[in-house]
């Protein structure tokens, strides 16, 4: 799932990027001068969140590497719809770049009836960003502190156990659901108006826990008003060693989390594509920079655009059974 793609491409990031140096000299002159102005970030959240920094992080660094300036747009709304209608609506010149999440690349034309654009058709994949493992939280007075005490409570009192989000069909919720699935259990979601909502619900009882990206659940645990019962990725996070992960807890394969890709609009020329591929990975590579994401939780990825696109319809094939058992269908 989302964080395990993060040690499965590591092994190749180095040639990715030497690949891509090589790539960058056989590209015609007008992509190797590539930009020569101004380039877009459309962001589909608003301005201020963990999400959006680290896209105005990303954003900085282009524009170190670029030369240029690099612009952040922030369109929220619509479940994202509103940013990625904003990309396809500007010339598909590689001079506006999506931000783009799990939800509105590969979710929404499983969860809308009716979307402003076909993703597939009208977005083209640049690069896999970075993925960002769930942990599921609890507040510090929850009696379980294990995730097996936590499936003993919720099999002995059915439905007594609600699990927020920050709304339905969020990676929250389906994670949730996919726990259900799982493990047999019956918990109840209480989906708010996005995931800040939800935490301070928690604390104040309304809920009893939450899957929660470990990048905005790591101060909430360091604090001590919440416990991290297990972190959803291969491996222990650094940031919170002492959280275990679902496979020593007994739920073998239990990966989930949030992650970013960068896209254009179809249509972009290949070149720009590639110019735009090996200048992010670039940016990406730099020692500081994956530093300041890795002490908050977050893992960088890179790699290809054929990678990016064969990850958007692995995550698909994860979520429909989800989906369509659940009936999940948003307006």
């Amino acid at each position: 799932m989302m964080y395990s793609l993060a040690r499965k491409l590591a092994p190749n990031r180095c040639r990715v990027v030497c690949a891509c140096a090589l790539i960058l000299a056989a590209l015609p002159a007008s992509a190797q001068e590539f930009p020569t102005r101004t380039v877009r970030f459309i962001a589909p959240f608003a301005a201020g969140g963990g999400t959006d920094i680290n896209t105005r992080r990303l954003a900085d660094r282009l524009n170190k590497f670029w030369k240029q300036p690099v612009v952040v747009e922030n369109l929220p709304g619509g479940g994202g719809n509103v940013a990625a209608a904003s990309v396809v609506s500007r010339p598909n010149d590689g001079y506006t770049l999506f931000f783009a999440s799990l939800n509105i690349v590969a979710l929404n034309p499983l969860l809308y009836d009716r979307l402003p654009l076909d993703p597939d058709r009208d977005l083209a994949p640049i690069i896999l960003f970075s993925d960002t493992p769930h942990v599921v939280m609890v507040s510090s007075t929850f009696p379980a502190t294990k995730l097996s005490e936590l499936i003993a409570l919720a099999k002995a009192q059915p439905g007594s156990i609600k699990f927020g989000s920050g709304g339905r069909g969020t990676s929250q919720h389906l994670s949730g659901e996919l726990l259900k699935m799982r493990v047999g259990i019956d918990l109840m979601h209480i989906p708010y108006k996005g995931s800040g909502a939800a935490v301070p619900a928690m604390l104040g009882n309304e809920i009893q826990m939450i899957f929660e990206s470990i990048s905005s659940a790591v101060g909430h645990i360091r604090g001590g008003r919440t416990r991290g019962l297990v972190v959803a990725s291969k491996a222990r996070a650094p940031i919170l060693p002492d959280v275990p992960t679902f496979d020593e807890s007994g739920v073998p394969g239990f990966y989930t989390g949030v992650w970013a890709g960068v896209l254009v609009r179809a249509g972009t020329p290949a070149a720009i594509v590639s110019a735009l591929n090996h200048s992010i990975n670039a940016a990406m590579n730099d020692p500081e920079y994956k530093k300041q994401l890795a002490d908050i939780g977050i893992n960088l990825i890179g790699g290809t655009p054929e990678q990016l696109s064969s990850y958007i319809a692995s995550e698909r094939k994860i979520w429909i059974p989800i989906i369509q058992k659940e009936g999940i269908k948003l307006q």
